[in-house]
């Protein structure tokens, strides 16, 4: 159970992270489901990203976790945002 708390933290503050990335920037270019999802993975990817570049002493635990986690979110998702709108012109 413990080696899953740090998933789902990152799944939640990605998909967090994503949300208000795109209500920032104002991207309408894909709906509320597509935004939460591309968070989500980004968040999962953020958070691995800075557990291996953190170290063992900088950046650990669910704290760590939950920043890569909202990082992460709002990168993917505002890049899948980009991607959309240009698609659809």
């Amino acid at each position: 159970m413990e080696a899953l708390l740090p998933f789902v933290v990152q799944l939640i503050a990605g998909a967090v992270g994503g949300n208000a990335a795109s209500a920032a920037l104002k991207q309408h270019a894909i709906n509320g489901v597509a935004r939460t999802i591309a968070g989500a993975i980004g968040g999962v990817g953020g958070g691995m990203l800075l557990g291996m570049v953190g170290g063992d002493a900088a950046m650990t635990g669910l704290i760590a976790d939950g920043i890569g986690g909202l990082i992460g979110g709002g990168i993917l998702s505002t890049l899948a945002g980009l991607v959309m709108a240009r698609a659809h012109r």
